[in-house]
């Protein structure tokens, strides 16, 4: 490993210092880790140790950090600014230790030497294992390719798979009577056990197949706000119903649930498909012996609100109140601006707000135009080298501070969603940032009672930092669009 130092005057009175540490790696989780970690050391004031892609160099430099020309994405950049010279060895050595910390715990404890391949862990794996896939996308085709020989279903969490890859991996699976989850597949609850992002829910009698991360989420608190509990969520990823994928996980996970006694109904819940898959899927669904509730969204179709409530009609549940904690003041300028760390629920919500506003655009750089926008900080673009904005919310939260201080900013539209594998603390970082926001802010918390965040207690401190929370993303952006079109 090799590193080149660049000292730099940071803004203010502070001293910046930058380095490449070439030939070093380490996940973006681990690195989010490290960051937080040396930020609470005595004399700094920022911290930042990533990896030098080109998104996490745009974010150092707008931290004020001058990162070398040389960097690249298999750099590791250490950026620092203390208070003054003498608090820098101490700052260095923070991030050394830390650096030293996430190589143990990702080392293990364990006696026995750690697999080195998937194939020779699949060997030693329990019957019916299921296997996790959780590797740069490039590389992932090999990985999940292995656990379909060795006969075994695969959640793909890795995002950035090229499309043909998925392809390729489906058609075997369909070929041997196997799934594969994903790629970009950050749900799942199998036998009870949630895998990814997941929210704690209950035994019930409804099963999900799911193209699509949040939308699951959304519906599985949902349903939990009702009392009805599910046997499985099965997610697919969100090409699942493109043109090119053609639903081949989602009908094997719709084999799979009418196979299952304990499965009452069946929901399929999609980002907007392609119309052909969708037309096909319905006469798919129409076969199976158990009923299937269709939640695909697009352009005229019911949102996942509706949805839900559709499902638990069908099983003779009334429809609760979706609840609301507290409220927002009238509209300050013109335009809707959503920060969303769901695709799916920035879809939703897209589709709700250009019914009423026309155009709603879904480009970054469009939160600083004259237009409404409703962006989605999960989307691959944005999450390269970095840990998706559900755990780290970096990205939009110095989206919220420009977007805030910006008068044509009607509305503030946010998500936040609970749930293992999601931020443990999201209030404690956004709360505060709302206090510089000037336009009413409406926020979505999608979870359960018994997710390890605490429902509760988020909901509370956001709404007593004056944001109006919402269960329904729906009902939440229809609340931004009452309070723009009531300032028209």
């Amino acid at each position: 490993m090799s590193t080149a130092v660049s000292p730099q005057t940071g803004p203010g009175t502070g001293t910046s210092h930058v380095e490449l540490r070439s030939g070093a790696y380490a996940d973006s989780v681990a690195l989010l880790q490290v960051s937080r970690s040396v930020q609470g050391t005595p004399g700094v004031q920022a911290a930042q140790v990533a990896m030098a892609t080109p998104l996490n160099v745009e974010v150092l430099t707008s931290m004020g950090f001058a990162v070398p020309d040389a960097a690249g994405p298999n750099d590791m950049v250490v950026a620092v600014r203390v208070d003054g010279e003498d608090a820098l060895a101490g700052a260095l050595a923070a991030v050394d230790e830390a650096l030293r910390a996430a190589g143990r715990r990702s080392e293990g404890t364990a006696e026995v030497a750690p697999h080195r391949t998937t194939a020779a862990a699949l060997r030693d794996a329990e019957e019916g294992a299921v296997a996790l896939v959780s590797v740069p996308g490039q590389h992932a085709l090999v990985e999940a390719m292995d656990a379909l020989d060795a006969g075994r279903d695969v959640m793909v969490f890795s995002d950035n798979v090229p499309v043909e890859h998925e392809v390729a991996l489906k058609r075997v699976a369909a070929e041997r009577g196997l799934l594969v989850m994903g790629p970009d597949c950050g749900t799942a609850v199998l036998g009870g056990v949630g895998l990814g992002f997941a929210n704690v829910v209950g035994p019930g009698p409804v099963g999900l197949v799911a193209a699509s991360g949040t939308g699951c989420q959304q519906l599985l608190s949902l349903l939990d706000h009702a009392g009805v509990g599910v046997t499985s969520a099965l997610g697919v990823g969100g090409r699942d119903l493109s043109a090119e994928v053609g639903a081949l996980a989602t009908r094997e996970g719709l084999r799979r649930l009418d196979a299952d006694p304990e499965v009452e109904l069946a929901v399929v819940v999609s980002k907007p498909p392609a119309a052909s898959v969708a037309a096909e899927l319905e006469e798919y669904a129409a076969s199976l012996g158990t009923p299937v509730e269709l939640a695909l969204l697009g352009a005229g179709q019911p949102d996942l609100t509706a949805a839900a409530e559709r499902v638990l009609t069908r099983l003779g549940v009334p429809v609760p109140e979706w609840p609301v904690w507290g409220s927002a003041p009238a509209a300050t300028g013109p335009l809707l601006r959503g920060l969303f760390a769901g695709g799916t629920l920035a879809s939703e919500a897209r589709l709700i707000a250009a019914e009423a506003l026309g155009e709603v655009t879904s480009a970054p750089a469009a939160l600083g135009e004259e237009t409404h926008a409703v962006v989605d900080f999960g989307d691959d673009e944005l999450t390269t080298g970095r840990a998706h904005p559900m755990i780290d919310p970096t990205l939009r939260l110095e989206q919220l501070a420009r977007v805030g201080a910006d008068p044509r900013t009607g509305v503030v539209l946010l998500d936040v969603v609970l749930g293992h594998g999601a931020e443990d603390d999201p209030a404690a970082s956004l709360a505060p940032a709302l206090a510089a926001v000037a336009a009413p802010v409406v926020v979505t918390v999608v979870g359960t009672a018994a997710d390890p965040q605490d429902l509760e207690r988020q909901v509370r401190l956001l709404a007593e930092a004056g944001a109006e929370v919402h269960l329904s993303n729906a009902g939440a952006t229809r609340r931004a669009l009452e309070l723009l079109e009531a300032r028209a």
